[in-house]
């Protein structure tokens, strides 16, 4: 409930700023391909995902909506969705206030879902052009996340403040190259328990608006569920489509 919250108030303060605005604003890109994961799900699998960007003078708002899926023998594998939300109000060319909303829902993580809602200060430190630039943020939240079975101390959910620290670094090889790296880290201020988050990916175009990636994702958890690996990681050869 707390999640859903979150993200009605990220969608109720960016929907005011999309309307009245050009096509021009917009642009995400819709993404399918394999995936190789390990940890929790050890499979070959498909993945899909789905980013949309939409950025004015003041405001700049991201979402990324994510899923992969696999069976063998009538019997499900692998099945994960992701989704987040963030707004950004610019407060300058470089530096912003950022409200962002996080979900995800993996079967096999030990977890029926986690949820997190944080807000702090950016600031986007160096840019080259349109396609390079180095982005630092750091804030705080409340992580809730629903546990299959009950704890140690027989509780079924973790709720808790966290502080958010996160890099994204995007650089520009060439002309129809793109070097992108995404790091994040959310530290429970209570129980102490460290979700940290990295995707490695390089992106080079075909033609037209159609392009290849791979990427190298990790996710580590310093205290996981009972019986589960602490860290999954991917690895992603996909198409891209630019719109």
């Amino acid at each position: 409930m707390g999640f859903k919250k979150t993200v009605a108030v990220i969608v109720i303060s960016a929907a005011p700023m999309a309307y009245g605005q050009d096509a021009k604003d917009w642009e995400g890109e819709a993404e399918l391909g394999v995936l190789i994961t390990s940890g929790n799900t050890e499979e070959t699998n498909v993945n899909g995902r789905l980013g949309v960007v939409h950025e004015v003078v003041d405001w700049r708002n991201i979402a990324q909506f994510s899923s992969n899926y696999s069976e063998a023998e009538d019997e499900t594998t692998a099945e994960k969705y992701r989704g987040s939300l963030e707004t950004n109000y610019k407060f300058d060319e470089s530096q912003y206030w950022f409200l962002r909303g996080a979900y995800e829902n993996d079967r096999f993580s030990g977890y029926d879902f986690e949820s997190s809602a944080t807000t702090g200060y950016g600031n986007r430190v160096w840019q080259r052009g349109e396609d390079s630039f180095l982005d630092l943020s750091a804030g705080v939240g409340y992580r809730y996340n629903k546990l299959e079975v009950v704890n140690s101390d027989g509780e079924d959910v973790e709720k808790e403040a966290i502080a958010r620290l996160a890099v994204l670094f995007d650089y520009e090889l060439s002309d129809n190259a793109l070097f992108h790296q995404k790091l994040s880290t959310e530290i429970g201020l209570d129980e102490n328990n460290v979700i940290s988050e990295s995707e490695t990916a390089i992106k080079a175009n075909i033609v037209g608006n159609l392009s290849m990636k791979a990427a190298y994702r990790v996710k580590h958890l310093s205290d996981a569920p009972a019986g589960k690996d602490s860290t999954d990681t991917e690895t992603a050869i996909t198409l891209l489509y630019g719109f």
